[in-house]
């Protein structure tokens, strides 16, 4: 495969936009874990599946630190190869460009497993109603 500025221009749109999803999606999650904190201190309610759903939170917390971590890395390995291109390096810039790629892929299967624990938050908070489906 030839890269060029092109190939790695690709990635430029991309990364960004998915580390804003990324981020927004923290916001809700640490604007939730502040509501409950709200709900524990001020007001002493504590629902029975809190236990449960604070063991949620907590994964998903981790699990979007190194989401937004690994894209992140993948826009840092972007970068990288359009200075490797620069330099007129192009074994090491297809290697780094390897490295940009591996890391959004990463970063998305992170994204993918976080909204899988974020379902089942969701079913757990519902679990207490005893509507038919």
């Amino acid at each position: 495969m030839n890269i060029n500025y092109t190939v790695a221009a690709l990635m430029f749109p991309a990364i960004p936009l998915l580390m804003t999803v990324y981020n927004n999606r923290f916001h809700t999650l640490s604007a939730l874990i502040r509501k409950i904190h709200d709900e524990f201190i001020f007001e002493k309610h504590i629902p029975a599946q809190w236990e449960k759903q604070f063991s949620n939170l907590h994964k998903r917390i981790k699990i979007a630190k190194y989401t937004m971590m690994f894209a992140a890395l993948g826009f840092f390995f972007n970068m990288v190869t359009v200075f490797a291109l620069y330099l007129d390096n192009l074994y090491v810039a297809k290697m780094i460009f390897v490295s940009c790629c591996t890391s959004v892929l990463i970063s998305i299967v992170f994204f993918i497993v976080e909204i899988h624990i974020s379902t089942r938050a969701l079913n757990l908070h519902m679990s207490d109603m005893d509507f038919k489906r």
